[in-house]
């Protein structure tokens, strides 16, 4: 049997300890998510964006006061070209009432542009239906403003034109 002294022990096992605590921190490293420090792409946030608005507007046609609710900020609101004002309270007690009854609420020409963390989305869009029976038809510019959460993009603001002149 060879004679190890105790210091040279001491010495092993420390290395060996450290060469352990090593490993464990390296398989801890490999086997977590990598999160990408890449920003995100302005195609990807302008695709998921334009269907964003789009769900929005399928969810005010269809008074689903739900899916508004989880679209709208807390602090969003609408500036009409009228000048009158809604907040996102003010839009869900209108949908919850069902005082619109909406045959189209669908826009076209809409463009997406991104800044970082913010959005707007411009559009035509085309409104028919009934308001507390009275029937309407016509058509208005939006911009509406998005801001990126950690909950996801947020509708912030919006603001319309005044109802388009028919075109013959």
């Amino acid at each position: 049997m060879t004679f190890v002294p105790k210091t040279t022990m001491t010495r092993y096992s420390t290395f060996r300890s450290l060469c352990l605590l090593t490993m464990v921190i390296a398989v801890a490293l490999a086997a977590r998510p990598v999160a990408s420090d890449d920003p995100p792409k302005p195609a990807d946030d302008k695709t998921i964006l334009a269907a964003l608005d789009t769900k929005y507007q399928a969810a005010v046609k269809a008074n689903d006061v739900a899916m508004m609710d989880r679209i709208l900020a807390d602090d969003f609101i609408l500036v009409t070209g009228s000048g009158k004002t809604y907040s996102k309270q003010d839009l869900l007690n209108e949908s919850r009432s069902r005082t619109f009854v909406y045959e189209h609420q669908e826009d076209t020409e809409k463009i997406v542009r991104t800044w970082g963390d913010t959005a707007i989305v411009t559009a035509k869009l085309w409104e028919k239906g009934t308001n507390s029976g009275k029937a309407f038809d016509y058509a208005v510019w939006f911009s509406d403003v998005y801001i990126r959460t950690p909950q996801g993009w947020r509708y912030v603001f919006g603001q319309s034109s005044l109802p388009l002149p028919e075109v013959p």
